[in-house]
């Protein structure tokens, strides 16, 4: 993801002469640097310092350009009061794009995974929250949040990436959804890699007549309230995969406005993450894996 990341927004600095990159002292990692080499006086590096990351922010915004703030999820959130009093109080065009999230940053453990930084994001009036499914989502996105006018926190994981987006062929458009596997018996709606073993989980239960959806929910915030209760409606059981914790994150919203139309499983992260080699086997951990996903559907549907 985060190379595509990185190729994408060189690629954006060709045609856009307002758009500029800060990072803090991480642009290596996040692959700003490649943005860095092509446009070197539109590239900021001000050291680890995530609240001055914000404030320099504002400050280009303010004056007219389309500033990029990149950093690790985990560490950006230390400027948190200054995003929301600096910047979604004044509803400003800075764009917050936040690489290693959910359980990415596997090995280097709890301390570096953001699993509670949506619920911090959509928490903020005027933000809006994206999180891609894989490489070929983050360069469908990219261009779309640059264009878009306001503050936006975009979520990207580090390298694992499986193709779950991959064959598709859709415009990105904030607010919508994206069905990846059609089914009426259940549905299953998340964002990022998760996705990946939500799909074998359909393809798996398709073998013993159970029929459920999935669907890529890229926009957390705002939610595509009418899409959301439609498929609630029809399915009855809605299953909600995510690299968060089960509190405050895309779980949580769809919960709060499918409550009482539908039952919400919420399958995430509990707890402060966890040290591992590699995200797949944290995913497993953490029953986000296609064994799981499917243990957990099974149960739901054959409940009613």
């Amino acid at each position: 993801m985060r190379e595509a990341l990185g190729v994408t927004l060189a690629r954006l600095g060709e045609d856009n002469d307002k758009l500029v990159v800060i990072t803090t002292d991480v642009g290596e990692s996040t692959r700003a640097r490649y943005f860095g080499e092509r446009f070197p006086g539109r590239y900021f590096n001000i050291g680890i310092s995530e609240q001055d990351l914000i404030g320099v922010a504002v400050g280009f915004a303010l004056g007219g350009y389309v500033p990029i703030a990149m950093a690790y999820a985990m560490f950006m959130m230390r400027g948190w009061e200054q995003i929301r009093n600096s910047l979604g109080r004044m509803n400003l065009n800075v764009k917050l794009i936040a690489t290693h999230a959910g359980l990415s940053d596997f090995a280097d453990g709890p301390s570096h995974q953001a699993i509670e930084d949506v619920a911090l994001m959509r928490t903020l009036s005027n933000m809006i929250v994206v999180a891609p499914a894989d490489a070929w989502d983050v360069e469908r996105i990219i261009p779309r949040i640059i264009e878009h006018r306001g503050p936006v926190y975009v979520r990207i994981g580090r390298d694992y990436s499986p193709p779950i987006t991959m064959d598709l062929d859709y415009e990105f458009r904030l607010g919508d959804v994206y069905e990846l596997v059609d089914g009426d018996d259940a549905a299953i709606m998340g964002y990022g890699p998760p996705l990946y073993g939500a799909v074998k989980a359909a393809m798996e239960l398709r073998k013993m007549g159970i029929k459920v959806g999935v669907y890529n929910v890229p926009t957390i915030k705002p939610l595509n309230e009418y899409t959301v209760k439609r498929i609630a409606h029809r399915v009855g059981n809605i299953i909600v995969v995510e690299e968060h914790s089960p509190r405050g994150g895309l779980g949580s919203a769809i919960a709060e406005l499918v409550s009482g139309i539908a039952r919400v499983k919420m399958l995430g992260v509990d707890g402060y993450g966890h040290w591992g080699r590699s995200e797949e086997e944290l995913l497993r951990f953490y029953g986000l894996d296609e064994e799981s996903i499917t243990d957990v559907a099974l149960k739901l549907v054959n409940s009613q």
